[in-house]
């Protein structure tokens, strides 16, 4: 489908695996954790596992690092039956904690793309996660300094972004959000008659997969990089 961008007034960007490497840690650490339950379980089983228990978590420890962190206790010790020692506990919080001080990565053609931008458009931060590990991330990022607006939604849903562009005092069509997550940067601003690009990333949380009928019919762009943004709409 054909997207015209001519009336975009704000830009909104994730953060996350889109203007810096995140998910890639995760996996990683959840690698670390399966060998630390191997004597309990096989890798699959506890991949499954962790899961299961983030997703039932979500609710209550919503999304980031230290939700992660908890989830992987909690998992440790069903799994183990209760057996898990303390001394795997601890390596389970090191584990979290690593994740909390890994660098900053930013992808390509980030600050590229930034500056350019913000030189024509209001440009906004629209992220989900950890209010304290999103802040440090940002300011480690060297960022900070493009962004008119800072938000870290506690989930990425219609009504979520609705209440963003209320506060933003501007249209649905007036807005143009730019992420890896065709489930929370892409389709829930379609679904309100706002505008969204999709730049998928090499690997996704389970929990953020759609099927091809939710995809079916949505009018969106996917492009292969961030630098690619500037062919559409500058």
């Amino acid at each position: 489908m054909e997207v015209n961008y001519q009336n975009i007034k704000v830009i909104g960007f994730d953060a996350d695996d889109t203007l810096w490497v995140n998910e890639t840690y995760f996996r990683e650490a959840e690698a670390t954790f399966a060998k630390l339950l191997s004597k309990y379980e096989t890798p699959n089983k506890i991949d499954q596992e962790l899961f299961r228990m983030e997703i039932d978590n979500l609710p209550l420890y919503g999304y980031g690092i230290k939700a992660f962190t908890l989830s992987m206790v909690e998992s440790a010790l069903e799994l183990s039956n209760y057996n898990i020692s303390t001394k795997v506990i601890e390596s389970i919080l090191n584990i979290g904690k690593d994740m909390l001080n890994k660098p900053v990565e930013l992808l390509e053609g980030v600050e590229t793309v930034l500056k350019t931008l913000s030189k024509k458009y209001r440009l906004i931060l629209a992220t989900k996660g950890d209010l304290l590990d999103q802040e440090r991330k940002l300011e480690k990022s060297g960022l900070i300094d493009y962004f008119h607006h800072i938000e870290v939604l506690s989930d990425k849903k219609e009504e979520n972004y609705s209440k963003l562009l209320n506060h933003l005092d501007i249209n649905p069509s007036e807005f143009l959000m730019i992420g890896n997550s065709l489930k929370s940067d892409v389709l829930p601003l379609v679904n309100i008659n706002a505008n969204a690009i999709h730049i998928p990333f090499h690997t996704t949380w389970a929990h953020e997969e759609v099927t091809e009928a939710e995809k079916n019919g949505k009018a969106y762009k996917t492009i292969s990089s961030l630098n690619d943004v500037l062919k559409l709409i500058t």
